[in-house]
């Protein structure tokens, strides 16, 4: 498996520095990638729990790409129905190609009504618009010359701009543990991406993504979790804690178990939830150098930091 960083984008205290300092110390202590989260119009639904300043996953990244050079960088997600895919194809292409193939390009369509109404995007089709942009986008990566006719988006004969077009893509990592989500997962990503499952629920949708796969016909996309990493002293109930909470032992064993359900990325992250139980960042990066080090004896295949 490999391991990565969700880095902080938001709130007070955030700026380009900090932003830098999480990158340079996951790139310093072997991690393997570095995310980034999403969300362009920080309206009162979404301030309440991911407050400003709120910097761009596209701009920051970009940045970070010529500030690094081992770690893959993305997105934890970005939010696809806020802007234009032909925009998102290009950005990420774009970054991939400043990065030299580091990129990895997680969507999903959030839960802030109040921001989709900001930007005037149609809160109850944001699934439908994702399916759609993402085969814009997949397209976009993939031919010279795109045209699209759909719902939600049209256009004719437009020119990649990539000088990567054609060549390589960046994978493509689904959020979301909907029935919905799933589908998308399968149609169109290379990993799925849940946040915030508990272990059961881990086996519960790795087996409806298979059901999904088959029903398509497709190959099962990889298993790639972000997991709401928190260090307990004493162990939390097993039938009540989320995957990657507790004691070091079951986080541990919660690592384990991902490994043998085919994990071959995670990501960890220590926003706690609520901007009133943010830590600084020194405290959070002591807490995941205490879990790299519970992982290095674990012999399971290269589960390495």
């Amino acid at each position: 498996m490999k391991f990565g960083v969700n880095i902080l984008n938001f709130g007070p205290g955030t700026d380009a520095g900090t932003l830098l300092g999480w990158a340079r110390f996951a790139e310093d202590e072997g991690f393997h990638f570095a995310m980034i989260s999403d969300h362009l119009a920080v309206t009162p639904d979404v301030a309440k729990q991911y407050p400003a300043p709120f910097y761009d996953p596209f701009t920051a990244l970009a940045w970070l790409a010529g500030r690094t050079s081992r770690i893959g960088l993305g997105t934890t997600v970005v939010v696809l129905p806020f802007r234009h895919p032909l925009e998102v194809a290009r950005m990420a292409a774009d970054i991939d190609e400043y990065s030299s193939g580091r990129l990895i390009l997680g969507v999903g369509v959030s839960w802030a009504r109040r921001e989709y109404a900001a930007l005037g995007v149609p809160f109850e089709r944001r699934g439908a618009i994702t399916d759609e942009y993402l085969e814009v986008i997949t397209r976009y990566w993939t031919e010279d010359v795109v045209s699209f006719a759909g719902e939600h988006v049209a256009f004719e004969e437009v020119s990649v701009a990539s000088a990567s077009a054609g060549r390589r893509r960046p994978p493509i990592w689904v959020g979301g543990a909907s029935g919905a989500a799933l589908r998308r997962t399968v149609r169109f990503g290379d990993a799925w991406h849940p946040l915030n499952l508990r272990p059961a629920q881990i086996h519960e949708g790795l087996a409806a993504l298979r059901a999904a796969a088959l029903e398509a016909g497709r190959p099962v996309p990889a298993f790639a979790p972000r997991l709401p990493l928190r260090v307990t002293g004493s162990p939390l109930p097993e039938d009540e804690r989320l995957a990657g909470q507790g004691t070091l032992d079951q986080i541990r064993g919660d690592l384990l178990a991902l490994a043998g359900l085919g994990a071959e990325h995670v990501l960890f992250d220590t926003y706690p939830g609520t901007p009133a139980a943010m830590r600084p960042p020194e405290e959070d990066r002591r807490t995941l150098r205490a879990v790299a080090d519970a992982i290095l004896d674990l012999d399971r295949g290269e589960v390495r930091r």
